[in-house]
Protein backbone atom coordinates (compact mmCIF):
# COMPACT_ATOMS: atom_id res chain seq x y z
CA UNK A 1 0.00 0.00 0.00
CA UNK A 2 1.41 3.31 -0.72
CA UNK A 3 3.17 5.20 2.42
CA UNK A 4 1.01 8.36 3.95
CA UNK A 5 2.87 11.08 4.98
CA UNK A 6 2.23 12.37 8.38
CA UNK A 7 0.42 15.68 7.16
CA UNK A 8 -2.45 13.62 5.26
CA UNK A 9 -3.05 11.18 7.99
CA UNK A 10 -6.10 13.45 9.76
CA UNK A 11 -7.77 13.36 6.12
CA UNK A 12 -6.96 9.53 5.87
CA UNK A 13 -9.13 8.80 9.38
CA UNK A 14 -11.73 11.05 8.18
CA UNK A 15 -12.11 8.20 5.58
CA UNK A 16 -12.25 5.45 8.41
CA UNK A 17 -9.77 3.75 10.46
CA UNK A 18 -7.84 0.53 9.12
CA UNK A 19 -7.34 -2.60 11.17
CA UNK A 20 -3.53 -2.31 10.91
CA UNK A 21 -1.10 0.61 10.61
CA UNK A 22 2.77 0.66 9.86
CA UNK A 23 4.50 3.50 11.34
CA UNK A 24 8.73 3.93 10.72
CA UNK A 25 10.84 6.26 10.20
CA UNK A 26 13.77 8.56 12.29
CA UNK A 27 11.56 11.25 12.92
CA UNK A 28 10.19 10.74 16.38
CA UNK A 29 8.07 13.69 16.68
CA UNK A 30 6.12 12.54 13.08
CA UNK A 31 5.85 9.13 14.36
CA UNK A 32 4.56 10.21 17.74
CA UNK A 33 2.31 12.44 16.65
CA UNK A 34 1.01 10.12 14.02
CA UNK A 35 0.27 7.51 16.70
CA UNK A 36 -2.08 10.44 19.06
CA UNK A 37 -3.81 11.12 15.92
CA UNK A 38 -4.70 7.03 15.24
CA UNK A 39 -5.43 6.51 18.90
CA UNK A 40 -7.31 10.17 19.04
CA UNK A 41 -9.58 8.82 16.27
CA UNK A 42 -9.84 5.20 17.18
CA UNK A 43 -10.81 6.90 21.16
CA UNK A 44 -13.65 8.54 19.44
CA UNK A 45 -15.16 5.47 17.78
CA UNK A 46 -15.29 3.37 20.67
CA UNK A 47 -11.97 1.73 21.61
CA UNK A 48 -11.16 1.96 24.93
CA UNK A 49 -9.03 0.14 25.58
CA UNK A 50 -5.26 0.37 24.98
CA UNK A 51 -2.22 -2.62 25.34
CA UNK A 52 1.18 -1.33 24.15
CA UNK A 53 3.87 -4.55 23.99
CA UNK A 54 7.92 -2.95 23.34
CA UNK A 55 9.93 -5.85 22.03
CA UNK A 56 13.23 -5.61 23.67
CA UNK A 57 15.90 -8.45 23.73
CA UNK A 58 14.41 -11.94 25.06
CA UNK A 59 10.62 -10.79 24.47
CA UNK A 60 8.18 -13.62 24.42
CA UNK A 61 6.38 -13.39 21.34
CA UNK A 62 3.54 -15.52 23.19
CA UNK A 63 2.57 -12.49 24.21
CA UNK A 64 1.40 -10.95 21.12
CA UNK A 65 -0.66 -14.23 20.57
CA UNK A 66 -2.43 -13.55 23.94
CA UNK A 67 -2.93 -9.77 23.37
CA UNK A 68 -4.63 -10.66 19.86
CA UNK A 69 -6.69 -13.53 21.01
CA UNK A 70 -7.59 -11.65 24.85
CA UNK A 71 -11.26 -10.37 25.26
CA UNK A 72 -11.61 -7.66 27.89
CA UNK A 73 -14.11 -7.62 30.57
CA UNK A 74 -14.87 -3.87 30.27
CA UNK A 75 -14.01 -2.92 26.76
CA UNK A 76 -14.98 -5.36 23.64
CA UNK A 77 -12.33 -2.47 21.07
CA UNK A 78 -9.14 -1.63 21.48
CA UNK A 79 -5.97 0.02 20.20
CA UNK A 80 -2.78 -2.30 20.18
CA UNK A 81 0.69 -1.10 19.98
CA UNK A 82 3.74 -2.90 19.45
CA UNK A 83 6.91 -1.03 19.44
CA UNK A 84 9.88 -2.66 17.93
CA UNK A 85 12.68 0.21 18.76
CA UNK A 86 15.64 -1.57 17.29
CA UNK A 87 13.74 -2.68 14.18
CA UNK A 88 14.42 -6.68 13.98
CA UNK A 89 11.87 -8.60 15.33
CA UNK A 90 14.15 -11.80 15.08
CA UNK A 91 13.14 -15.25 13.28
CA UNK A 92 10.27 -15.60 15.94
CA UNK A 93 9.03 -12.34 15.89
CA UNK A 94 9.22 -11.76 11.58
CA UNK A 95 6.55 -15.24 11.83
CA UNK A 96 4.15 -13.29 14.03
CA UNK A 97 4.11 -10.11 12.05
CA UNK A 98 3.22 -11.98 8.84
CA UNK A 99 0.69 -13.78 10.63
CA UNK A 100 -0.90 -10.45 11.97
CA UNK A 101 -0.80 -8.82 8.42
CA UNK A 102 -2.52 -11.95 6.96
CA UNK A 103 -5.25 -11.82 9.99
CA UNK A 104 -5.18 -8.81 11.48
CA UNK A 105 -7.72 -9.28 14.77
CA UNK A 106 -11.55 -8.20 14.74
CA UNK A 107 -12.38 -4.84 16.91
CA UNK A 108 -8.57 -3.96 17.33
CA UNK A 109 -6.74 -1.51 15.64
CA UNK A 110 -3.22 -2.50 15.52
CA UNK A 111 -0.35 -0.09 15.78
CA UNK A 112 2.92 -1.51 14.60
CA UNK A 113 5.67 1.26 15.43
CA UNK A 114 9.38 0.72 13.98
CA UNK A 115 12.78 3.13 13.76
CA UNK A 116 13.87 4.32 10.40
CA UNK A 117 14.36 1.06 8.28
CA UNK A 118 17.36 0.51 6.05
CA UNK A 119 16.47 -0.69 2.27
CA UNK A 120 17.35 -4.58 3.00
CA UNK A 121 15.40 -4.21 6.00
CA UNK A 122 12.09 -2.68 4.11
CA UNK A 123 12.47 -6.07 1.73
CA UNK A 124 11.89 -8.14 4.26
CA UNK A 125 9.19 -10.55 4.22
CA UNK A 126 7.97 -9.66 7.34
CA UNK A 127 7.89 -5.92 6.71
CA UNK A 128 6.79 -6.65 3.40
CA UNK A 129 3.99 -8.56 4.37
CA UNK A 130 3.18 -5.59 7.08
CA UNK A 131 3.13 -2.76 4.27
CA UNK A 132 1.25 -4.58 2.04
CA UNK A 133 -1.92 -4.95 4.63
CA UNK A 134 -1.12 -1.94 6.79
CA UNK A 135 -2.03 1.91 6.11
CA UNK A 136 1.73 2.79 6.33
CA UNK A 137 3.02 6.15 7.95
CA UNK A 138 6.50 7.30 7.01
CA UNK A 139 8.04 9.35 9.64
CA UNK A 140 10.86 11.18 7.60
CA UNK A 141 12.92 14.22 8.60
CA UNK A 142 11.81 17.58 7.16
CA UNK A 143 14.66 18.95 5.32
CA UNK A 144 15.64 22.43 5.51
CA UNK A 145 13.67 23.32 2.05
CA UNK A 146 10.44 21.85 3.40
CA UNK A 147 11.05 23.30 6.75
CA UNK A 148 9.31 26.14 6.30
CA UNK A 149 6.12 25.10 4.71
CA UNK A 150 5.82 22.59 7.81
CA UNK A 151 6.65 25.38 10.00
CA UNK A 152 3.48 27.52 8.21
CA UNK A 153 1.30 24.68 8.50
CA UNK A 154 1.36 24.46 12.20
CA UNK A 155 0.98 28.06 12.63
CA UNK A 156 -2.20 28.26 9.72
CA UNK A 157 -3.55 25.64 12.56
CA UNK A 158 -3.19 28.02 15.28
CA UNK A 159 -4.61 30.84 13.42
CA UNK A 160 -1.03 32.56 13.04
CA UNK A 161 1.47 32.83 10.07
CA UNK A 162 4.54 34.91 9.98
CA UNK A 163 6.00 37.91 7.44
CA UNK A 164 8.54 36.13 4.96
CA UNK A 165 11.62 37.56 7.00
CA UNK A 166 10.50 36.06 10.48
CA UNK A 167 9.69 32.80 8.79
CA UNK A 168 13.39 32.83 7.38
CA UNK A 169 14.67 33.92 10.88
CA UNK A 170 12.29 31.30 12.75
CA UNK A 171 13.52 28.20 10.68
CA UNK A 172 17.15 29.31 11.35
CA UNK A 173 16.56 28.93 14.79
CA UNK A 174 14.87 25.58 15.11
CA UNK A 175 16.81 23.84 11.85
CA UNK A 176 17.23 20.25 12.53
CA UNK A 177 15.45 19.90 15.98
CA UNK A 178 11.53 19.27 15.04
CA UNK A 179 10.76 18.60 18.37
CA UNK A 180 12.05 22.04 19.39
CA UNK A 181 10.23 23.77 16.87
CA UNK A 182 7.02 22.28 17.66
CA UNK A 183 7.39 23.56 21.33
CA UNK A 184 8.50 26.75 19.76
CA UNK A 185 5.23 27.31 17.74
CA UNK A 186 2.76 26.25 20.50
CA UNK A 187 4.69 28.92 22.41
CA UNK A 188 3.69 31.17 20.11
CA UNK A 189 0.18 30.54 20.47
CA UNK A 190 0.15 31.45 24.07
CA UNK A 191 1.86 34.48 24.08
CA UNK A 192 0.53 35.86 20.87
CA UNK A 193 -3.16 36.56 19.66
CA UNK A 194 -4.16 34.88 16.12
CA UNK A 195 -3.09 36.92 12.72
CA UNK A 196 0.25 37.59 11.49
CA UNK A 197 3.80 37.50 13.18
CA UNK A 198 6.43 40.07 12.23
CA UNK A 199 9.92 39.68 13.51
CA UNK A 200 10.10 41.59 16.56
CA UNK A 201 7.35 39.46 17.84
CA UNK A 202 9.59 36.54 16.51
CA UNK A 203 12.71 37.41 17.67
CA UNK A 204 11.24 38.17 21.23
CA UNK A 205 9.71 34.83 21.58
CA UNK A 206 11.54 31.90 19.70
CA UNK A 207 14.77 30.56 21.50
CA UNK A 208 17.84 29.84 19.34
CA UNK A 209 17.31 25.67 19.58
CA UNK A 210 18.85 24.59 16.31
CA UNK A 211 20.40 21.56 16.34
CA UNK A 212 23.10 20.62 12.98
CA UNK A 213 24.56 17.51 11.94
CA UNK A 214 28.03 17.11 10.12
CA UNK A 215 25.24 14.84 7.35
CA UNK A 216 23.53 18.30 6.65
CA UNK A 217 26.82 19.96 6.86
CA UNK A 218 27.74 18.86 3.50
CA UNK A 219 24.40 19.65 1.89
CA UNK A 220 24.97 23.16 3.01
CA UNK A 221 27.97 23.82 1.20
CA UNK A 222 27.12 21.66 -1.74
CA UNK A 223 24.04 24.19 -2.10
CA UNK A 224 26.56 26.99 -1.65
CA UNK A 225 24.61 28.38 1.36
CA UNK A 226 27.57 29.99 3.08
CA UNK A 227 25.73 31.59 6.08
CA UNK A 228 23.79 28.50 6.76
CA UNK A 229 27.62 26.92 6.93
CA UNK A 230 29.16 29.49 9.21
CA UNK A 231 26.07 28.48 11.44
CA UNK A 232 26.46 24.57 11.47
CA UNK A 233 29.85 25.07 11.91
CA UNK A 234 29.52 27.62 15.14
CA UNK A 235 26.46 25.59 16.00
CA UNK A 236 28.79 22.10 16.27
CA UNK A 237 31.27 23.47 17.85
CA UNK A 238 29.21 25.01 20.23
CA UNK A 239 27.31 21.49 21.39
CA UNK A 240 30.93 19.83 21.59
CA UNK A 241 31.11 17.66 18.43
CA UNK A 242 34.47 16.43 17.73
CA UNK A 243 36.06 18.66 14.82
CA UNK A 244 37.58 14.92 13.58
CA UNK A 245 34.06 14.06 12.66
CA UNK A 246 33.09 17.89 10.92
CA UNK A 247 36.69 17.80 8.74
CA UNK A 248 35.79 13.95 7.78
CA UNK A 249 32.93 15.06 6.45
CA UNK A 250 34.27 17.80 4.49
CA UNK A 251 37.00 16.05 3.15
CA UNK A 252 34.76 13.00 2.10
CA UNK A 253 32.38 15.53 0.02
CA UNK A 254 35.51 16.87 -1.62
CA UNK A 255 37.10 13.59 -2.86
CA UNK A 256 33.48 12.73 -3.97
CA UNK A 257 33.15 16.01 -6.10
CA UNK A 258 37.05 15.20 -7.48
CA UNK A 259 36.25 11.78 -8.53
CA UNK A 260 32.86 12.99 -10.06
CA UNK A 261 34.65 15.77 -12.11
CA UNK A 262 36.97 12.86 -13.25
CA UNK A 263 34.28 10.35 -14.35
CA UNK A 264 32.50 12.98 -16.27
CA UNK A 265 35.72 14.36 -17.96
CA UNK A 266 35.07 10.25 -19.02
CA UNK A 267 31.80 10.99 -20.50
CA UNK A 268 30.55 9.01 -17.63
CA UNK A 269 27.04 10.05 -17.04
CA UNK A 270 26.18 11.29 -13.04
CA UNK A 271 23.09 8.77 -12.74
CA UNK A 272 25.73 5.80 -13.16
CA UNK A 273 28.08 7.19 -10.19
CA UNK A 274 25.16 7.21 -7.62
CA UNK A 275 26.53 4.26 -5.98
CA UNK A 276 30.34 4.42 -6.83
CA UNK A 277 30.18 8.02 -5.37
CA UNK A 278 27.10 7.42 -2.58
CA UNK A 279 25.35 10.24 -3.99
CA UNK A 280 22.15 9.52 -1.99
CA UNK A 281 19.61 11.70 -1.76
CA UNK A 282 19.73 15.47 -2.25
CA UNK A 283 23.58 15.04 -3.02
CA UNK A 284 22.70 13.69 -6.00
CA UNK A 285 21.10 17.19 -7.44
CA UNK A 286 23.66 18.98 -6.19
CA UNK A 287 27.31 17.38 -6.77
CA UNK A 288 27.30 18.30 -10.13
CA UNK A 289 26.63 22.15 -9.86
CA UNK A 290 28.87 22.27 -7.14
CA UNK A 291 31.57 20.87 -9.01
CA UNK A 292 31.27 23.54 -11.76
CA UNK A 293 30.89 26.15 -9.07
CA UNK A 294 33.85 25.32 -7.54
CA UNK A 295 35.84 23.70 -10.25
CA UNK A 296 39.03 21.16 -10.09
CA UNK A 297 41.69 23.73 -8.96
CA UNK A 298 39.82 24.59 -5.95
CA UNK A 299 38.86 21.25 -4.97
CA UNK A 300 42.57 19.83 -4.91
CA UNK A 301 43.51 22.98 -2.97
CA UNK A 302 40.30 22.53 -0.56
CA UNK A 303 41.45 18.81 -0.47
CA UNK A 304 45.40 19.99 0.94
CA UNK A 305 43.74 21.97 3.12
CA UNK A 306 41.81 19.47 4.91
CA UNK A 307 45.32 17.96 5.34
CA UNK A 308 46.39 20.79 6.96
CA UNK A 309 43.50 21.25 9.25
CA UNK A 310 44.12 17.24 10.65
CA UNK A 311 47.34 18.31 11.32
CA UNK A 312 45.96 20.97 13.53
CA UNK A 313 43.44 18.28 15.21
CA UNK A 314 46.14 16.14 15.86
CA UNK A 315 48.28 19.08 17.31
CA UNK A 316 50.86 18.59 15.25
CA UNK A 317 50.50 22.13 13.51
CA UNK A 318 49.26 24.92 15.55
CA UNK A 319 45.87 26.33 14.87
CA UNK A 320 42.05 26.56 15.51
CA UNK A 321 40.73 23.74 13.48
CA UNK A 322 37.44 25.43 14.12
CA UNK A 323 37.98 28.64 12.58
CA UNK A 324 40.03 26.71 9.72
CA UNK A 325 37.23 24.72 8.44
CA UNK A 326 34.68 28.09 9.05
CA UNK A 327 36.99 29.37 6.44
CA UNK A 328 37.21 26.44 4.22
CA UNK A 329 33.32 25.97 4.35
CA UNK A 330 32.88 29.66 3.06
CA UNK A 331 35.39 28.97 0.31
CA UNK A 332 33.46 26.03 -0.53
CA UNK A 333 30.32 27.54 -0.81
CA UNK A 334 31.16 30.91 -2.28
CA UNK A 335 28.74 31.91 -5.05
CA UNK A 336 30.78 33.41 -8.42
Amino acid sequence: MPSLSPDHLASALEQGLRPLFLIHGEEALLALEACDAIRDAARRQGYDEREVLTVEAGFDWSRLTGALTSVSLFASRKVLEIRIPGGKPGTEGAEALMRLAATPPDDTVTLVVLPRMERAQQQSKWFQALESKSQVIHAQPVGRGELPGWVARRLKAQGQSMAPDALAFFVDRVEGNLLAARQEIDKLALLYPAGMLGMEEVREAVANVARFDVFHLSEAWLAGEAARVTRMLEGLEAEGESPVLALWSLTEDVRMLIRLGRALEEGRAVRDLVRDLKLWGVKQKLAEPALRRIGAKALREALTECARIDRMIKGVEPGDAWHAMRCLGLRLSARP
